[in-house]
C-alpha cells in the first residue's frame, strides 16, 4: 500500500495527519517535551509460553525478545478474568473484577468513574488507539483523543464499519476480507488467501508506524497499538505459514484430570472442549505461531520507527495481552479458564534511558502481576496521582526493587461462559494455584513449581490437606466484601445461576456477542 493511500484513508477516517501535527512548531515540540512517551503494545488471546524469551525454542519472536532483553519480563503475569471484555475493563480502570463490575464476559461499561485515557489526557498526554478496543458502543473511545479501529468484522453497534474495513473496501473493492473462511472463534487454521498487505495485522502495524512518523505535537503521546491477532482466525500470510512445520509444533498438555473434557463435536469449529486429535492441535498451532511471528515483525517495525525519530529512549514501552488461548491443552479450546494456557499472559516493560530507572535490564520478575497494574504504571510514568479506587500497583516499583509490600498472590475468576459448569474462582502466586468451581463446589490444586503444565490435580490428594485448607481460607477472605451467593458463614457457596456483573458495574447491563 502506498503512503498516499494511507494518507487518503486517514483523512477519510476523520483523524487526518493534521491531528498529529502542530505545524511549524513541530520540531521544537519534539525537542522540548519532558514527560516520556508511552507506547502500549497489546495482542489478543496470546499465550505466555508462545514467546522465545519464555523458553519456547520453536517460535520466532526476535522483537519481543529484544524488549525482554532491554527491559524486564514478568514471569507470573495473569489476566484475572481471562476473556476479552472484562480484561479490557480492567485495563481501563486498574481495578479488580469485582470492583470494575465484570466477573464474566459481557459489555464494557459505557463509562467508568476513572479511566486510563482520560487520566492520561489530564496528565498532559495526547492519547490515540489503533486496532481492537472491543468497547460498547463501538465508537465510544473512553477518552482516547483519536482512534483507528479494527474489530475483526464484529458489528455490535448499528451501522458500525471499522476503519480497517473502510480502508479495505477503498483499496481492494473487489475482494472479500473474510475469504479465508475461518471464523474468529474457530479452532481451525489456514494460510491467508489475500495479499499480505491487506491483512489486518499489517494494517495495524502500518497505521502505528505512520502515527510515529507523522507525530509532531507538543504533548508526549500515549499510543495504544492493539492487534486483533493471534486470536482466531489463525490465518497468517503465506511466508509466516511456511515458516513453521506442523511436525515441529508441540502437542497438547493433557492433565490426568482432563478426561471428562475429551468428548466434543469436531464439526463444531467453535467448540470449547474436545479431543480432536494431536494432528489438529498441531495444525492449529502452526497458524497460531505464524500469527504471533507476523505480529512480532510489526512490533519490530514500530521499534524502528521510534528509533528513527530519536524517541525510543524517551518512551516507556509496555506489552501485555488480554488473555491466553488453550489451543487443545487439557482438551480445552479458546479461553475463560483458570489454567495457565488461558489465564497466564506475557507482560514486558522496556524503559527508555531518559526515564532514569536504575535497575538491571533483562531481568525476570517473579512477583505476581496482573492487568490491573498497567494503569497505575502509566500514571507513575506520567507523574500523576494514583487514586485509591485503583486496585493495581505500579510495575515500576518492582523494577526499582521495592518488593516488600507487593501482593502475595493474585485473584482470578470467571462467571458462566460457554456452559453452566464453566464458572470458577482461583488464587495463584506462581508457586501454587487453587481453583474453586462454583457450579458444583469441586476444587483443584496445582503445584506450579513442580508441575507447571498442571498435569496432576492435587485437590483430592490426601497428602495436601493443609495446603488446600490454606488456599480455601484465602478465597473466603477475598470474598469478605461480597454477598451470600459467594460465601455464607465462612463457607464457599455453589451457584447454578449466571452472574455477569457485580453491583459495582456502572450503567445498563447489555448482553454482547463475543
Amino acid at each position: 500500500m502506498s503512503g498516499t493511500t494511507r494518507r487518503e484513508f486517514m483523512k477519510m477516517a476523520g483523524v487526518g495527519l493534521a491531528a498529529l501535527s502542530t505545524g511549524a512548531l513541530a520540531a521544537e515540540g519534539l525537542a522540548t517535551r519532558k514527560k516520556p512517551n508511552i507506547l502500549f503494545l497489546m495482542t489478543d488471546q496470546h499465550r505466555a509460553d508462545c514467546m522465545g524469551y519464555d523458553g519456547n525454542k520453536i517460535i520466532r519472536t526476535p522483537n519481543y525478545d529484544r524488549i525482554a532483553r532491554e527491559g524486564a519480563q514478568f514471569s507470573h503475569a495473569y489476566s484475572s478474568t481471562p476473556t476479552c471484555t472484562p480484561a479490557r475493563a480492567c485495563l481501563l480502570t486498574g481495578q479488580s473484577p469485582w470492583h470494575h463490575g465484570m466477573i464474566a464476559y459481557g459489555s464494557v461499561a459505557q463509562r467508568y468513574p476513572f479511566e486510563m485515557p482520560r487520566a492520561l489526557n489530564d496528565a498532559g498526554y495526547y492519547t490515540f488507539v489503533i486496532g481492537k478496543c472491543h468497547y460498547s458502543p463501538q465508537r465510544n473511545y473512553h477518552g482516547f483523543q483519536g482512534a483507528l479501529l479494527d474489530e475483526s468484522g464484529r458489528v455490535q453497534t448499528q451501522g458500525f464499519v471499522s476503519d480497517y474495513r473502510q480502508w479495505f473496501k477503498k483499496v481492494a473493492p473487489d475482494k472479500d476480507p473474510d475469504v479465508t473462511g475461518i471464523g474468529w472463534n474457530d479452532y481451525r487454521s489456514g494460510e491467508y488467501k489475500l495479499p499480505e498487505e491487506l491483512h489486518p495485522t499489517r494494517w495495524t502495524g502500518d497505521q502505528a508506524v505512520e502515527f510515529i512518523d507523522k507525530y509532531e505535537r507538543h504533548e508526549p503521546f500515549m499510543l495504544k497499538v492493539s492487534f486483533a491477532r493471534p486470536h482466531s482466525p489463525y490465518d497468517p500470510p503465506k511466508r509466516f505459514w511456511d515458516m513453521y512445520d506442523e511436525d515441529d509444533m508441540p502437542g497438547p498438555h493433557v492433565g490426568d484430570w482432563a478426561g471428562k473434557y475429551a468428548a466434543g463435536d469436531p464439526k463444531n469449529y467453535t467448540s470449547w472442549h474436545g479431543d480432536f486429535g494431536v494432528e489438529q492441535v498441531k495444525k492449529s498451532r502452526r497458524g497460531y505461531y505464524g500469527s504471533v511471528t507476523f505480529i512480532d515483525e510489526q512490533v519490530g517495525r514500530i521499534l524502528k520507527a521510534l528509533e528513527k525519530r530519536g524517541e525510543l529512549e524517551n518512551t516507556l514501552i509496555l506489552f501485555c495481552v488480554d488473555h491466553g488461548d488453550m489451543l487443545g491443552d487439557h482438551h480445552h479450546w479458546r479461553k475463560s479458564y483458570a489454567y495457565e494456557s488461558s489465564a497466564r499472559i506475557p507482560m514486558l516493560v522496556r524503559w527508555g534511558a531518559a526515564l532514569s530507572i536504575e535497575t538491571k535490564r533483562g531481568q525476570k520478575i517473579e512477583q505476581p502481576v496482573e492487568l490491573r497494574d498497567v494503569l497505575p504504571t502509566f500514571l507513575d510514568v506520567a507523574g500523576a496521582e494514583i487514586p485509591k479506587s485503583v486496585n493495581g500497583k505500579s510495575l515500576l516499583r518492582l523494577l526499582r526493587g521495592q518488593t516488600q509490600d507487593w501482593r502475595e498472590f493474585i485473584d482470578l475468576e470467571h462467571g458462566v461462559c460457554y456452559a453452566p459448569e464453566n464458572q470458577w474462582h482461583a488464587m495463584a502466586n506462581g508457586k501454587w494455584k487453587y481453583i474453586y468451581h462454583s457450579f458444583d463446589g469441586s476444587e483443584q490444586l496445582f503445584d506450579m513449581e513442580n508441575d507447571p503444565h498442571e498435569l496432576h490435580d492435587l485437590g483430592g490428594d490426601s497428602s495436601y490437606p493443609q495446603t488446600l485448607k490454606y488456599w480455601r481460607h484465602e478465597l473466603v477472605k477475598h470474598f469478605a466484601e461480597r454477598d451470600e451467593r459467594f460465601v455464607k458463614n465462612g463457607v464457599l457457596q455453589t451457584r447454578p445461576a449466571r452472574i455477569t456483573y457485580s453491583h459495582n458495574y456502572p450503567g445498563k447491563q447489555d448482553a454482547v456477542t463475543e
